[in-house]
């Protein structure tokens, strides 16, 4: 898979805090016009470096930011970068007026101590947690005192993996702010050479990028520098905001004069072994497709647009069938047919063909996929010299049949018997990864997840075009028996075309005069043997160049390659052996300082008295830190009604109001799907305050329904009555209650909220407002917030669920409002243009009576061109 190691920039300007009563957000950006160019509120982030050196695949990158307070007061300045998910960080550092404070790697159950006590005290912390396709955020914040300076510095490492014949690194920039001093440093040291060099940005013009670009390279040194000047930077030649604001990219290849090169340095070797040439080995596919309802609409057309490009691709050796799985499973042929242009004319019709329906038997679709592959190999329909494979294609959990995930691998795992892979792609969130994911490692092969973006079809096509062309299968590495410790992994089902095996090793003794490795692997018509010998002498003559290399740089990939594929046994492992693999990752990640899933990296201000921490914390791609402090909701709808969106990737919020009178019922979320319905009824208040030209209106009665489940639930502010099959049940918010049934969990919290839950993966909390009875005006109310709605599907809408899939905006121009205290601003959001007011509302999950303030960006007259429509579509007769 392509790597994406570069870091992704995202500098926060955090200040004017205490004076404006705002919580801070990346997007406050409230300076003064007479405060000079690049200066925020007081703070001027002067200088972002990003210095990378790469050596032989392995890159240690380095980002610097630097930062002065300007304000006569102090002011909190935050730190941002996304990094590659496969990246490790090994180093952070902060250092404020020249005294520098390091981070220490630590076992994560310390550093979890550790954080949740400077949690518990209200301290400063930062942690990484996963967002987006291939990067994950650091992130940690620091109070500047007036006239003072703070620099960040973070480190990571990481092996760049080959993709279609090309390492690629990538960076998406977003500084949201001009920058003095704004610069990308790249020296590449490869000692087989490089071949090609290129860069290229999605942001910028080929004029301005000529100028501000260079890059060159010749023989074993490469070296790219992108430094914009300030003018180059602008949006437009008169604007004070950036234009740097999407992908950055560097692609480059070596020399491969023989199938293999081997490296050895301090007693570590590396052996990158990539064959050209060679013809391609015929391939046996089995298309296993998820046609259940959960991919009605664009996902199954993106499947059936993606299925018709591969059968493009497919070679007239090829073999293939289409298994379609639902509650019940289907294929195109009885068995697997050669891909003659007949056969590939009558298959695209048979795409074209597909319809969703039903639910998802994920188990029986496998099964008979894996059963036809073997039937084919034993009534030998398939050439003796071709491979097999399967390709599972799912977006969803199983529901139907055999539904739970360690049986299903245990069936897949014995029908399989080692013989074949099986890649998984996984299609949007509603589904357990981490599954699809271990059933395919403990078959040779990986999991994707594929995106629910406009260009789902392409990353099904570049997936695809990933294993479509296998040059050889049982790949075997040796070396030199007894003269190794510590090998990785030595042993591949496959080589693709474009790709690279990467093995590493530690030398039993370092004197070492020669080297062999020998490389074993079947080819599409013969046996073949590369044999490699390194002439150690030649090698300490190429690795002269001292000035482009780091330190260590071949144990420390072999460290990272190793922690790496220990991790990903772990993930099948049980007992002892998942103990001992734990052990021996955990202490590699230690002596060599890495952040992985096992460990974490605290810094501490020691004149503090360890008051001020950040952390850096590692996930995996399903969930978060098990120990993040619980993230506001994304979604929800409290107060005067007032509707609050936020945004993750954007780390910011939107919010409406939507005024109608009281008795309207309001449709807040609706998905087919799932049958999940909420509405909302709008209450007003007693009579009309006497200071105020109109009267407010709140949530005063809520209905949420799932039609699958045959259950309903009416919350008012008096009561909660919940219909089970008709079944009716009432319960006062006086009650502490928990109720349970298949798939659904309800628990009332005494006079404070209620939580609803529909299995994994969709979570609501309606939050009681009480006022004093007697109150001449206000009257209790509800919030209603969402937790978790992962789970909904693509179709959901609302006035809520129509933002549960992922959506752009962005603010710019921001300028003095008719209320000093509330700036302006233009968003450009679904094609529609608007004026927007700074604000803020209150979140009460946790707290009812206090709440905690969220910053948003108002949008005026009813939502009008943020929510799809015109606010008075969500009205509805009545609450079910």
């Amino acid at each position: 898979m392509a790597s994406a190691w570069w870091p992704c920039l995202i500098l926060a300007l955090l200040s004017g805090l205490a004076a404006s009563g705002f919580p801070r957000s990346p997007f406050l950006l409230l300076g003064k016009r007479s405060l000079p160019e690049g200066v925020a509120n007081g703070v001027e982030v002067y200088s972002t470096k990003i210095n990378s050196k790469v050596t032989s695949r392995f890159a240690h990158n380095v980002v610097t930011t630097r930062a002065v307070n300007r304000a006569d007061t102090a002011k909190e300045v935050s730190f941002d970068v996304e990094l590659p998910k496969t990246a490790f960080i090994t180093n952070f550092t902060l250092t404020i007026d020249g005294v520098t404070y390091p981070g220490n790697v630590k076992e994560k159950e310390v550093a979890k101590k550790q954080y949740e006590k400077a949690v518990s005290q209200g301290k400063t912390a930062g942690l990484v947690k996963a967002s987006g396709r291939k990067l994950e955020k650091f992130t940690v914040s620091v109070n500047v005192a007036a006239g003072s300076k703070v620099t960040f510095e973070l480190t990571y490492e990481e092996l760049l993996k080959r993709h279609k014949g090309k390492y690629e690194m990538y960076l998406k920039v977003q500084p949201k702010q001009l920058i003095k001093h704004f610069e990308i440093d790249v020296d590449i040291f490869e000692p087989q050479g490089i071949s090609m060099l290129d860069a290229e940005a999605s942001f910028i013009t080929n004029d301005l990028l000529g100028s501000a670009l260079t890059k060159s390279f010749s023989g074993k040194k490469g070296h790219v520098s992108f430094k914009p000047s300030l003018d180059q930077q602008r949006s437009c030649p008169t604007c004070t905001d950036s234009l740097l604001n999407g992908d950055f990219t560097i692609t480059y290849d070596v020399n491969r004069e023989s199938p293999g090169n081997v490296q050895i340095v301090n007693g570590y070797f590396v052996h990158f072994f990539a064959p050209q040439g060679l013809p391609v080995v015929p391939k046996n596919v089995a298309f296993v497709i998820d046609i259940s309802g959960s991919m009605a609409g664009r996902k199954l057309e993106q499947t059936k647009e993606a299925l018709l490009r591969i059968l493009d691709d497919m070679k007239e050796e090829d073999y293939l069938n289409f298994i379609l799985f639902s509650g019940d499973v289907s294929t195109w042929k009885e068995h697997l047919v050669q891909a003659t242009p007949e056969n590939l004319q009558e298959a695209r019709t048979f795409v074209k063909s597909m319809e969703d329906k039903g639910m998802t038997n994920i188990n029986d679709g496998l099964l008979r996929g894996i059963s036809m592959l073997n039937k084919a190999r034993e009534e030998h329909r398939v050439p003796e010299r071709s491979t097999s494979i399967v390709i599972m294609l799912t977006d969803g959990d199983a529901n139907v049949g055999e539904s739970r995930p360690e049986k299903i691998q245990e069936n897949v795992r014995n029908a399989i018997g080692g013989k074949f892979p099986l890649y998984n792609l996984g299609f949007g969130n509603n589904l357990n990864y981490n599954f699809l994911e271990n059933m395919a490692l403990e078959n040779h092969g990986f999991a994707r997840r594929i995106y629910e973006d406009s260009d789902a079809d392409l990353q099904l096509q570049g997936f695809y075009e990933e294993v479509a062309n296998p040059l050889l299968t049982g790949v075997e590495m040796e070396y030199p028996e007894n003269a190794i410790l510590g090998l990785t992994q030595n042993t591949y089902q496959h080589f693709y075309d474009g790709s690279e095996i990467v093995v590493a090793g530690r030398l039993v003794g370092e004197d070492v005069n020669s080297f062999k490795a020998d490389v074993k692997g079947h080819g599409a018509a013969n046996d073949l043997t590369f044999t490699e010998e390194v002439d150690m002498k030649e090698m300490e003559k190429a690795l002269q160049e001292r000035d482009y290399i780091f330190g260590n740089y071949i144990e420390r990939l072999w460290a990272y390659l190793t922690i790496e594929q220990l991790l990903e046994k772990r993930k099948n492992a049980h007992g002892e052996e998942k103990e001992n693999l734990t052990a021996q990752a955990l202490d590699l990640s230690l002596k060599y300082h890495f952040v992985t899933p096992l460990t974490s990296m605290v810094v501490t201000k020691p004149e503090d008295n360890e008051d001020e921490r950040a952390i850096a914390d590692k996930p995996g791609e399903d969930a978060e830190a098990s120990y993040q402090p619980p993230q506001n909701p994304y979604y929800y709808v409290d107060g005067d009604p007032h509707f609050i969106i936020q945004v993750p990737e954007k780390d910011d919020a939107l919010c409406f109001n939507i005024n109608e009178a009281p008795g309207t019922v309001l449709r807040l979320i609706q998905d087919p799907v799932t049958g999940l319905t909420v509405n909302g009824q709008i209450v007003g208040d007693k009579r009309s305050s006497p200071d105020s030209k109109t009267r407010k209106t709140y949530f005063g009665k809520l209905g949420i329904a799932n039609a699958q489940m045959d259950f309903q639930v009416e919350v008012t502010t008096e009561k909660i009555t919940l219909w089970n099959r008709a079944v009716p049940s009432t319960f006062s918010w006086l009650d502490t209650v928990t109720v349970t049934q298949d798939g659904l969990s309800m628990m009332i919290n005494r006079k404070k909220n209620m939580v609803v839950s529909f299995g994994d993966g969709v979570t609501f909390v309606v939050v009681l407002h009480q006022v004093w009875k007697k109150h001449p005006v206000h009257r209790d109310f509800l919030g209603f917030y969402v937790v978790d709605s992962h789970r909904m599907s693509a179709q959901t809408h609302g006035l809520l669920g129509q933002f549960f899939q992922p959506f752009d905006f962005k603010v710019s121009d921001i300028r003095p409002g008719s209320d000093p205290t509330k700036p302006d601003a233009t968003l450009v959001v679904k094609n529609h243009q608007l004026t927007v007011t700074r604000g803020s509302q209150k979140d009460y999950r946790k707290d009812a009576s206090i709440g905690t303030k969220v910053v948003c960006w108002f949008v005026h007259n009813n939502g009008e061109g943020l929510i799809d429509g015109v606010h008075t579509d969500y009205i509805v007769p009545n609450l079910f």
